[in-house]
């Protein structure tokens, strides 16, 4: 009984959920939080355990000089033409649904990144860039910082969701996968059975990255899981007691995929919702003032088995919101009676 006491202690006790300031207004700090996990989560399926993921994770910074990116419609581009510099700082404003920086957000507990690329019109080579209504940095220097991170954090592992790609020719997907594996090269992770993939499994093999190719590419690299691996149902609502029910909803098929699974616990703005928060953005005019409904969904979640795996949010310095979502697991340990 001693044992259990001492074992209970170290799983409920001994926590690296510190708090630091990381600047931006940003005082909380996770940077080895999985490496921290006791032996009864670390050796739990990772689809079983809760963790914080953010949406448009690359959107901190986007490039009001270049072009509107291809995800956008033929109304929004002609708009651009028309309005020129005027538009593109409109678009900044419902484009950007981050404000850390890759490194920032690792630093905060972040492990899920949710990933949209696109070739750029004009430019010679296969250089691929993220988007999200306009383009951001080069894909390259997004993966080299997540990369840096996980050398100095060895027990630490990521999700990278390549969800979407735009405008990209086979000669793209080649380059874009060559340069995974040269910034990653054994830390990545082989496609497995999804119930094998435990953090005790990742540790011994040393692999930090779990890669999702959204595109028929995945089946001609081991190293690239299906997209089928990771269903993100998406409410595609501004309404958050809507988007609360979808997210029960899909929680509750998600048993039918064996997979990993992802809450976007997150709001899509309507035309109307930015006409009248033109001037505001997506963060001022509708993310702030719908956290409390959403942020009490996520608090009264449990992982497990057919309960939440990963939560994805805007702006995830806003509130404690990777804090919250680690915390959750430990609603896993047993609660064993000290006597």
């Amino acid at each position: 009984m001693q044992m259990f006491r001492i074992l209970h202690y170290f799983c409920v006790k001994r926590k690296d959920f510190k708090t630091h300031n990381m600047g931006c207004g940003v005082e909380s700090t996770n940077a080895d939080w999985m490496g921290s996990l006791c032996p009864i989560l670390s050796s739990m399926p990772l689809k079983h355990l809760a963790v914080p993921g953010s949406h448009d994770s690359f959107s901190f910074w986007v490039d009001e000089k270049a072009p509107v990116a291809p995800d956008q419609t033929a109304v929004v581009k002609h708009l651009a033409v028309i309005f020129r510099l005027l538009a593109k700082k409109v678009m900044k404003k419902w484009s950007m649904t981050q404000n850390l920086t890759f490194r920032e957000q690792l630093e905060g507990g972040i492990r899920y990144f949710d990933l949209r690329v696109s070739s750029k019109p004009g430019e010679p080579g296969y250089e691929v860039y993220f988007i999200h209504g306009l383009y951001g940095h080069r894909v390259r220097d997004g993966l080299g910082e997540i990369n840096r991170f996980l050398g100095q954090h060895p027990k630490e592992v990521v999700f990278l969701d390549f969800n979407h790609h735009y405008a990209m020719s086979e000669d793209h997907h080649r380059y874009l996968i060559a340069t995974l594996q040269e910034v990653f090269g054994h830390r990545l992770c082989k496609a497995n059975v999804v119930e094998e993939i435990t953090l005790d499994f990742l540790w011994r093999n040393g692999y930090q990255v779990i890669v999702f190719y959204h595109h028929p590419w995945a089946e001609k690299r081991p190293f690239l899981w299906p997209g089928s691996k990771i269903p993100a149902p998406w409410a595609n609502t501004a309404d958050a007691y809507k988007l609360i029910q979808f997210l029960e909803t899909t929680l509750g098929e998600r048993a039918e995929y064996g997979s990993f699974h992802v809450s976007q616990a997150i709001l899509t703005p309507r035309v109307k919702t930015i006409i009248w928060g033109l001037i505001q953005g997506l963060r001022d005019h509708l993310v702030e003032r719908n956290l409390p409904t959403i942020m009490t969904w996520v608090e009264a979640q449990k992982p497990g088995i057919n309960g939440v795996n990963i939560i994805t949010s805007d702006f995830v310095e806003l509130v404690d919101f990777a804090s919250t979502v680690i915390r959750l697991n430990e609603l896993l340990l047993p609660d064993l009676p000290i006597t």
